[in-house]
């Protein structure tokens, strides 16, 4: 795509890690980025930031617990720029052990509806929401970020690179995201509108660990390269960096 100073952004979970290196790299780039912020003011401490380094940055509040947030979000968007140009699902969490223990016979269904609601039910309702904003754009793009975790062929495959990690709610959780993004796309092949998954890596934030080998700075790649895609780019992808991912 080409004249990024005129298009508008919104990531999700943006004030740290993967959200914000993202935001950063988008907004180098020209754009306007909304940062979504369950904490406000982490939000706007995070939008400073990117104020300070030439960047035209805001941030509101966006929680996917609360299901008028995602309207609200919606309503500030169409008001403030009357379109969005790019979405990037990037809000998610894991309320489980990722390594070394399958817990598909013991997994609780609280763990399972929580985190559900984020990786998956909040996404589907603020990408609903947002739909008719993107529709507006002339190329717009859907970022939905998931997990190389969600990969069933890789999870059902002998000597499996990824077979200590059966943590059961979030696998599957981005699992069915990854179905959203194919579904998502289907519907949406007719149009300028792109939808694809992302596995950013193995990140040193909260989720990821102090072990994962790549660092916050570099975690940004994958989500900028599917966020910028022109118009002969792929779409309803599993994607990391610019290496497709086996669903």
């Amino acid at each position: 795509m080409s004249n990024f100073e005129n298009k508008v952004a919104f990531i999700s979970g943006a004030n740290r890690g993967i959200g914000f290196e993202t935001a950063k790299k988008l907004g180098e780039l020209g754009m306007t980025v909304v940062i979504g912020a369950r904490d406000v003011a982490k939000g706007k401490a995070a939008a400073s930031e990117l104020v300070s380094k030439g960047i035209n940055a805001e941030a509101i509040y966006y929680d996917a617990n609360d299901s008028t947030s995602a309207n609200d979000v919606c309503a500030y968007l169409d008001k403030h720029y009357g379109k969005l140009d790019i979405l990037v699902n990037n809000a998610g969490v894991n309320h489980e052990q990722l390594m070394g223990k399958n817990n598909s016979s013991s997994v609780s269904k609280d763990a399972l509806q929580n985190t559900f609601q984020t990786n998956l039910f909040s996404v589907i309702e603020l990408t609903q929401q947002l739909l008719p904003l993107i529709k507006k754009a002339p190329e717009g793009r859907i970022v939905n970020l998931s997990s190389i975790l969600a990969s069933l062929t890789l999870h059902s495959m002998p000597n499996s690179p990824i077979d200590p990690a059966k943590a059961f709610a979030y696998n599957a959780s981005k699992t069915a995201l990854n179905v959203y993004t194919v579904h998502l796309a289907h519907e949406l092949r007719d149009t300028q509108i792109k939808v694809n998954s992302a596995h950013p890596g193995w990140v040193k934030t909260e989720l990821g660990g102090e072990h994962a080998p790549m660092e916050i700075a570099d975690s940004y790649k994958t989500s900028l390269h599917l966020a910028t895609l022109d118009k002969n780019g792929p779409s309803g992808g599993f994607f990391h960096e610019t290496d497709g991912l086996p669903w």
